[in-house]
């Protein structure tokens, strides 16, 4: 029988997540038997630490296991709050409180929450392009409409002041910065995100920053929005526990943000998803509370994505037909595939066709630029084991000479 089901109008433009597809396949191939390097997870492949997870078995044994506020337990509110103030205060010597955070089932939870209390139908929000596939779907489900907007790929594809003048209109009401960026990596210093955050704040722009990577940097420290904005009237700044402390599957996220938009927010979530897991608010309590444990552990993490970053890196030195962006921060390789493309026969959408060539012939999965709106480039994560990465990036360059 035919299905009787027809999309309500509310999803009818939502495409599901490639990234999440391409983990999908992945691991359906691997379950045939097929020897799948999956070099497409947004992932860390650590283990979440064990003073975290022991954290969370004391939170059972102590019956943490009911309804919590909405909003999260105010300890680990508390705790947010503390660091964030660490930062106002180096710059403007201002201080965040709890009543400025509210804890959600994961940052992509804080994102959409903060779109769907911001952005409506008639308003358009720029995003910085290339840029994490959920932005433009979350705008859309916002009824807003999402403004790519391109960066220079000579520049890490960031962008600056100038072209995001020439993309706004009358209609602009928001911007969405991710930095470090999802998926090529670069990271905006702080002189590049303080002209940003002031063109903003002269337009009176909401601006939503995503820093779900801000402790993963190869450098100098990440510049937070929270440490450099005048005013934080019209700042959102959404992160959490899942990528720099391993505790992906764990879905703790927070935004900070004015009390009017918090309070926003947890009256929307009241009626979703309420409270984020109680054991995993205490386990994050730990991740936050237990500096030295956390950052010994992050350090080590850090390590050895920089000893991947520079193998892979390497490998693709001797490829000139894939020139890749030098990634500071994350733990992205952003690889133009168009040469390898024109050997495959591909004459559009070029990175899908180059992940699915190599997934199919080669066993390595990748996700395809498109996910980005940059349909030439693919993303590679080597957040997997050297050898995988070491082999994945092989592969690549080994389909692109036979084919090319």
């Amino acid at each position: 029988m035919p299905s009787v089901y027809a999309r309500s109008l509310n999803i009818a433009q939502i495409k599901e997540s490639a990234t999440l597809a391409v983990a999908a396949r992945a691991k359906a191939l691997r379950a045939e038997g097929r020897p799948i390097l999956d070099l497409g997870a947004g992932e860390p492949d650590s283990d979440t630490p064990a003073f975290i997870r022991r954290a969370a078995q004391r939170a059972i044994d102590r019956g943490h296991t009911r309804y919590t506020a909405t909003e999260g337990i105010l300890p680990l509110r508390e705790a947010i709050a503390a660091r964030a103030t660490e930062h106002c205060r180096a710059h403007s010597g201002a201080d965040v409180g709890a009543s400025e955070v509210i804890v959600s089932t994961g940052s992509k939870q804080a994102l959409f929450n903060a779109c769907f209390v911001l952005f409506g139908a008639g308003d358009e929000v720029l995003v910085p392009t290339p840029a994490w596939t959920s932005y433009y779907e979350m705008i859309a489900l916002a009824r807003a409409t999402p403004v790519p907007v391109m960066g220079d790929a000579g520049d890490g594809f960031k962008v600056d002041v100038a072209m995001l003048e020439r993309a706004a209109t009358p209609r602009t009401k928001g911007l969405l910065l991710n930095s470090p960026c999802n998926p090529t990596g670069a990271v905006y210093t702080a002189r590049e995100l303080r002209a940003l955050l002031e063109l903003a704040a002269a337009r009176g722009w909401w601006v939503i920053s995503d820093e779900i990577y801000t402790r993963l940097v190869y450098g100098a420290e990440a510049a937070t929005a929270l440490a450099i904005s005048e005013d934080r009237q019209r700042l959102i700044v959404v992160d959490g526990v899942a990528k720099a402390y391993a505790m992906t599957g764990w879905r703790i996220g927070w935004a900070i943000a004015p009390r009017a938009v918090v309070q926003a927010m947890g009256a929307l979530q009241s009626h979703t998803t309420s409270n984020a897991s109680s054991i995993s608010q205490h386990a994050a309590l730990a991740a936050l509370s237990e500096r030295a444990l956390a950052d010994e552990f992050i350090g080590e993490m850090l390590s050895r994505f920089r000893a991947r970053r520079a193998l892979a890196l390497a490998i693709l030195s001797g490829a000139p037909e894939l020139p890749v962006i030098q990634p500071d921060g994350a733990f992205y390789l952003y690889v133009n595939v168009l040469a390898a493309a024109k050997g495959i026969g591909a004459t559009d959408d070029v990175g899908a066709r180059v992940a699915e060539y190599l997934l199919e012939k080669y066993d390595v999965a990748v996700v395809p630029g498109s996910a980005f709106l940059t349909p030439d480039w693919v993303r590679i994560s080597y957040a997997a084991p050297d050898d995988h990465v070491a082999e994945g990036v092989e592969r690549l360059v080994r389909a692109c000479r036979e084919r090319c």
